[in-house]
């Protein structure tokens, strides 16, 4: 057993001091799978905060446990004909579908409404177009989980009565009322005053989007504005995430006897819920996934070929050692093992240092912009065994070669 443990031991101390005999050639062999590793760490650090940093903007915007009803709604791929059949057969909603679905289902926390438009605010010369106008019920507050920065949202009166009353979001009051408190001042919206009770706290953007550019009014206000024969979202809320499936499936058998739906006839009407649309953007990171990690791969494909490179050289430099050791006894298997530890020791180091920089890259990245860097173990672990193995399976052949020299042409070429 000692004999062995020896070997190993000298093998190793060998191939350390051949790498740090080399510095600078052992660095540019590292590079390639330095590079290799980090990409692969890096991209899967950024598709995991892509789906995290989506996922909480969409429970920031939605709320949790939260579904809406709406005439139309886009469930994964659709073709042109199954899209233009469902515009054919999918009604809009009205008020009187609101106020089926808040009588009759019985395990909704709460059942809200929501009419949205887009306006072009001007007032004292200022312009803000593409403005979003949401009228809403006084409860959509608490289905969509929204912060109230300042001042407060709609009280049921206020709805009740379609009071001139608005909810800036944060874009809309930086815009009209920059270093003022804007609550109790007007803002005219389709030019009609309207005054100013609250601001919501500022949600940040999506993919360059800004959630913020919005007014919200109460929605009897709304349809005094736009007309009663806009069609309705229905929003509606769980008490808790383990009934959330229950009040979906209620919702939904709800608004089916409210349309008289038999049982092998299709919704007209789409039902959209948080989770989802979480799934949903799990299977998007997921086919990104798919498709960028095996290109970073190839990265520590070149890594491999270098390493393999270097080896060759290294076999070619130390030729004469390799006959002397031959010379005194050493067999084929242990000079293939010994260049087969210094191949994985530079694809160790090389993974080790690749490691240090995506920590690095995702740091700076997270500190940069507003997406989070989530280095998972699972692609830590993939990295540094492909790298491994890539070691491994590049050195093999120089080590092969290495075993194969005959000692007495070897010591005869120094």
């Amino acid at each position: 057993m000692k004999p062995v443990v020896s070997f190993y031991t000298d093998a190793l101390r060998i191939a350390l001091q051949s790498i740090f005999a080399h510095k600078l050639r052992s660095f540019l062999t590292l590079i390639g799978i330095i590079i290799g590793v980090a990409s692969v760490v890096v991209v899967g650090a950024s598709i995991s905060g892509l789906n995290s940093y989506v996922v909480a903007k969409v429970e920031k915007v939605l709320g949790a446990n939260h579904f809406m009803i709406s005439r139309m709604a886009h469930h994964g791929e659709m073709t042109e004909e199954e899209w233009v059949e469902m515009s054919r057969r999918n009604k809009r909603l009205t008020w009187d579908d609101y106020e089926w679905l808040k009588s009759q289902c019985e395990s909704c926390s709460e059942v809200g409404a929501q009419l949205d438009t887009t306006v072009d605010l001007n007032q004292d010369g200022i312009e803000m177009k593409g403005v979003e106008m949401s009228g809403v019920t006084a409860n959509m507050a608490i289905i969509e989980d929204k912060t109230i920065s300042d001042g407060r949202f709609f009280a049921q009166h206020e709805v009740d009565s379609a009071d001139l009353v608005c909810v800036l979001g944060a874009d809309v009051r930086e815009k009209y009322f920059p270093g003022l408190d804007p609550i109790g001042r007007t803002l005219r919206v389709r030019d009609i005053p309207m005054t100013v009770i609250g601001v919501e706290e500022s949600r940040g953007s999506m993919f360059g989007q800004s959630l913020d550019k919005h007014v919200y009014v109460p929605i009897t206000t709304a349809t005094r504005i736009l007309g009663r024969r806009q069609s309705l979202q229905l929003h509606g809320k769980a008490e808790a995430r383990e009934q959330f499936q229950a009040v979906i499936d209620e919702a939904r058998a709800t608004m089916r006897a409210r349309r008289k739906l038999t049982s092998d006839q299709p919704d007209n009407f789409g039902l959209v819920n948080v989770e989802e649309l979480n799934n949903t953007i799990d299977q998007f990171t997921g086919a990104i996934a798919l498709v960028v990690t095996p290109i970073t791969m190839l990265s520590l494909l070149v890594g491999g070929i270098v390493v393999m490179n270097i080896m060759l050289v290294s076999v070619t430099e130390r030729t004469f050692e390799i006959g002397l050791r031959k010379a005194l006894g050493a067999k084929r298997a242990q000079i293939l093992l010994q260049f087969l530890i210094e191949s994985s020791l530079l694809s160790a180091f090389g993974g080790m240092f690749g490691l240090i920089l995506a920590w690095g890259i995702a740091w700076l990245i997270t500190v940069t912009t507003p997406v989070p860097m989530t280095i998972t173990l699972g692609y830590v672990v993939l990295s540094l065994a492909v790298s491994g193995g890539i070691g491994m399976l590049f050195g093999i052949f120089p080590a092969y070669k290495a075993s194969k020299l005959d000692p007495i042409v070897a010591l005869q070429k120094n």
